[in-house]
């Protein structure tokens, strides 16, 4: 048990040695036993964030350049470059996608943006709900609804934009 304590001081004390930073899994997080990965058990159909760098994410093992945007299972690059990109019109496609998400998880890139009014207005009256992190974590969290089975749409910025 003395060596989980002096795990957890090691990798605080770490600093990242490489540019692209890998995303975790809550089902890898939580497996104290590098022989026990529940990772493998979720479908090889399904979408997973694995990295990303300044302008780019990896996604099941594929780099993508740019901005993307990912509804349940399907992948696509998406316009925006920048946060102040991010509009009704640039959203549009979700008053078309059938099933509705329960929620639009937007990257904003480095940095946690508020949401302009009407984008908050036109993703509720489609039926969603909104929610806006930084890149890094908005891509996390899809990981995990998507595993737990949930229809989420995920809409991101490199993780280099900074507004």
């Amino acid at each position: 048990m003395a060596t989980l304590p002096k795990l957890i001081r090691a990798m605080r004390n770490e600093s990242p040695k490489h540019h692209n930073l890998v995303l975790p899994s809550l089902r890898r997080a939580f497996s104290l036993y590098d022989q026990i990965n529940l990772i493998d058990n979720v479908p090889e159909d399904q979408l997973r964030f694995q990295e990303f760098d300044e302008t780019s994410f990896t996604v099941n093992g594929v780099k993508y350049d740019g901005s993307l945007l990912s509804v349940g299972n399907l992948l696509m690059s998406w316009s925006p470059r920048s946060f102040s990109e991010i509009t009704t019109d640039s959203l549009s496609i979700f008053q078309t996608v059938r099933p509705i998400p329960e929620l639009l998880i937007i990257g904003c890139g480095r940095y946690n943006h508020p949401v302009n009014p009407q984008v908050r207005q036109f993703v509720k009256s489609i039926g969603m709900k909104l929610e806006t992190l930084d890149s890094r974590n908005a891509a996390s969290t899809y990981n995990i609804l998507n595993e737990e089975g949930r229809i989420v749409a995920a809409a991101l910025l490199p993780y280099g934009v900074t507004s």
